[in-house]
């Protein structure tokens, strides 16, 4: 990915969404198996982040125990579980931001918004799982709310690479978003 820099009043934020337990795990309810390739550029992007004292910001699935989203899904990164707790490599340091999410967009009855207009962020870079889903999600809410979007290809991943290069298209073409 290309170094997220102030200029002309931007200022950018990491965005982490979803690297738990139950996602990126060998055997996890709602395993994404291409996860685990990513996790080393994560990781790397997290440690450029911290270093140029970006804010660093983990969006994490949160659920209720009879979410309504596991008619849709296997049961996932339930609130309180060790599946919705974030992977080891990438856990969250004191000065990170962590985020519970009950849907797909770190957006949707979050205050991550809130937070983002406090830190004057202008643009979001997003990392994560699942392109398709929640980074597409994501993505489009960002972009309405007014947000430039930078999403490093080698820093997300969906259940497919059919599901993946298709949300890659639908965020250029349809939300001018700059895939790097």
């Amino acid at each position: 990915m290309k170094n997220p820099k102030t200029v002309n009043n931007e200022k950018h934020a990491l965005i982490v969404c979803d690297m738990l337990n139950d996602f990126v795990l060998k055997g996890a309810p709602l395993e994404v198996t291409r996860a685990r390739a990513i996790v080393a550029n994560i990781k790397r992007e997290i440690i450029k982040s911290r270093k140029k004292h970006i804010p660093v910001i983990y969006c994490c699935d949160g659920h209720r125990p009879a979410d309504p989203e596991f008619s849709l899904w296997p049961k996932h990164a339930v609130k309180g579980t060790a599946g919705a707790q974030v992977i080891d490599e990438l856990k969250p340091h004191k000065n990170d931001h962590m985020i519970t999410k009950p849907s797909y967009s770190c957006f949707y009855k979050t205050t991550l918004d809130k937070l983002l207009k406090q830190l004057g962020i202008t643009h979001v870079v997003l990392t994560g799982v699942a392109t398709n889903i929640c980074i597409l999600y994501t993505v489009a809410e960002a972009s309405m709310r007014g947000y430039k979007v930078i999403v490093p290809e080698n820093c997300v991943a969906a259940l497919s690479q059919r599901d993946h290069q298709f949300a890659l298209q639908q965020m250029k073409r349809v939300f001018q978003v700059e895939i790097v």
